[in-house]
């Protein structure tokens, strides 16, 4: 790849606190496959306004975003898509001639994914998380008519907010009957604080349905393990964040790549 690079080749890039290889296999890989001038590099930063000017003034042409900065770069871009402006957080930023537009492509993969597993809208679910993904994934549910649905985010005050923002409950805990539990916080997550926990009860989970974590690295987490140790349906995170980086790939290049090379590029990204 790096015999390619040359003056006029496109850098996309990814903020995170804690970088991995995901979208820079991934994106690399598409870019390859599909012959494009195009290279995609992950960094970190403890200055992210600096970081948002750079990508303005390199011309960079897209940058994923991940945590913490989802709701952080929302006030240094010039545009937010509604797929961002409804959820207040951004996971990508396109760079056109200077304008810096937010996207929002966790809210699109998650959408997809109920279509694919056939939810049905009626399902009873709740959520754990206020960040900027629970933000998304609560959002996507209620805008495509999941509307039974309960925040139980530790942070009392922040569950509260996103609860009355989508005219949705909130609780301590799920609630009795609760057929669908939905993780978007990073408990699980190889590499945290708590990777080893649950970031709910084994009872909740023995209770539910289906079982979706949105963490995908590892995407065994403890809590998809647990629900298939209980029989449980499971939508698991790397699912989600396939999904999402194919959307990316197409706000960054204009092109949309096949099934077989999305696939390709999965594999490869996922790999060990």
């Amino acid at each position: 790849m790096t015999a390619r690079i040359n003056r006029n080749t496109r850098l996309c890039m990814s903020l995170s606190a804690r970088p991995g290889n995901f979208g820079t296999r991934f994106q690399n890989h598409l870019f390859e496959a599909l012959g494009l001038d195009y290279v995609y590099k992950a960094f970190t930063t403890t200055d992210i306004e600096g970081a948002v000017r750079g990508i303005r003034a390199l011309g960079i042409r897209g940058c994923a975003v991940s945590m913490p900065f989802k709701e952080a770069v929302i006030p240094l871009i010039d545009e937010l898509d509604p797929s961002a402006a409804s959820i207040g957080a951004v996971n990508t930023i396109v760079n056109t001639d200077g304008h810096l537009k937010g996207y929002n492509t966790d809210y699109l993969a998650v959408v997809q994914l109920m279509q694919r597993h056939a939810v049905p809208t009626e399902t009873r679910w709740a959520l754990t998380g206020a960040g900027g993904m629970a933000k998304a994934v609560a959002s996507a549910l209620v805008d495509y008519g999941y509307a039974n649905g309960t925040i139980v985010a530790r942070n009392v005050g922040k569950r509260r907010d996103l609860a009355d923002k989508l005219g949705i409950a909130h609780a301590d805990e799920a609630r009795e009957g609760t057929q669908m539990l939905v993780n978007a916080t990073p408990i699980g997550m190889a590499g945290g604080t708590e990777a080893d926990a649950l970031p709910f009860p084994l009872q909740s989970i023995a209770a539910s349905e289906i079982v979706f974590d949105v963490v995908a690295i590892p995407p065994e987490t403890p809590l998809i393990r647990a629900a298939r140790d209980l029989g449980k349906r499971v939508i698991t995170g790397d699912a989600v964040l396939v999904l999402q980086g194919r959307e990316q790939f197409v706000l960054y290049t204009g092109v949309q790549p096949g099934e077989v090379e999305v696939d390709a590029a999965a594999r490869v990204a996922l790999a060990p």
